[in-house]
């Protein structure tokens, strides 16, 4: 007959305690390199260089892995159950926010993609970010952003990189803002379920390599005289098509909640 196992003693209990505390404090310590990513970004973005935007877009894309990334450690470590009186989400949202919002349109205007005497066309899409950012339920209990998600560091390096006239960068812009305050979902594909959500991160795989083959051609190509700073066309195309997808599915699922009578 097996013997039970001794009781961990108490030095042992505290000694795995303290090894918990560590790792969760090494996921906080993970989540927090978006702040120096958030720095990195800003100091290249006040040097106004060609080549400093490139690498702008460079560390967005890191501090995009690292987001995408550091849910999936806090939940393996359980950091609310070890840590209670530190709450990584409110350091992950206002990490998100400079990464995803206000750099980016920050270096739309240091980029001159809008000018100065339009620059004030930033303070739609700043405040509604704000406003989605602050909201209790952004996220829906059924895995799905409520309102446009502030995805502006990619709109950014659409702009950047396409550089359409500024009418079209405006309007890009404001309908975007406004689309942040309509009754609506959009995916979410690292937490839905359903079909349309395994399909998005299927093709958004190919989707990140386009995007890293655009930013190799950003950063080692040589600095343009012109204001405009074009990547391969039919490689900009390409990778426009997963956003493209990302939007027409959204507004799919709204139509047939709204058919249904489906209130997000």
């Amino acid at each position: 007959m097996n013997e039970a196992a001794p009781a961990p003693t108490h030095a042992e209990r505290k000694s795995f305690s303290r090894f918990r505390q560590m790792l969760a404090w090494g996921v906080h310590l993970y989540t927090g390199l978006g702040l120096v990513l958030a720095a990195g970004m800003a100091g290249l973005i006040v040097r106004a260089d060609g080549h400093d935007f490139a690498w702008v877009f460079v560390l967005m894309l890191v501090a995009v892995l690292v987001d995408a990334t550091d849910g999936t450690l806090a939940r393996a470590v359980r950091v609310k159950d070890v840590l209670p009186g530190f709450d990584g989400t409110l350091l992950d949202n206002l990490i998100d926010f400079l990464t995803y919002t206000f750099l980016p349109l920050f270096l739309l205007w240091r980029a001159d993609i809008v000018p100065d005497s339009l620059a004030w066309n930033l303070l739609p899409p700043l405040l509604a970010s704000a406003y989605g950012f602050c909201q209790t339920d952004a996220k829906t209990a059924d895995g799905y952003f409520r309102g446009f998600p502030s995805y502006w560091n990619i709109v950014a390096l659409y702009l950047y990189v396409l550089h359409p006239p500024i009418n079209v960068t405006l309007g890009v812009l404001w309908l975007l803002a406004l689309l942040t305050f309509v009754p609506s979902v959009y995916l979410y594909p690292s937490r839905g379920k359903g079909r349309i959500d395994i399909l998005a991160n299927v093709l958004a795989a190919p989707w990140l390599v386009t995007l890293i083959w655009i930013l190799v051609e950003l950063t080692t190509r040589p600095i343009p005289k012109t204001a405009e700073w074009k990547a391969t066309p039919w490689l900009v195309v390409l990778s426009l098509s997963y956003p493209l997808f990302y939007l027409a599915a959204s507004w799919i699922i709204n139509l047939r909640r709204w058919k249904t009578k489906i209130v997000p």
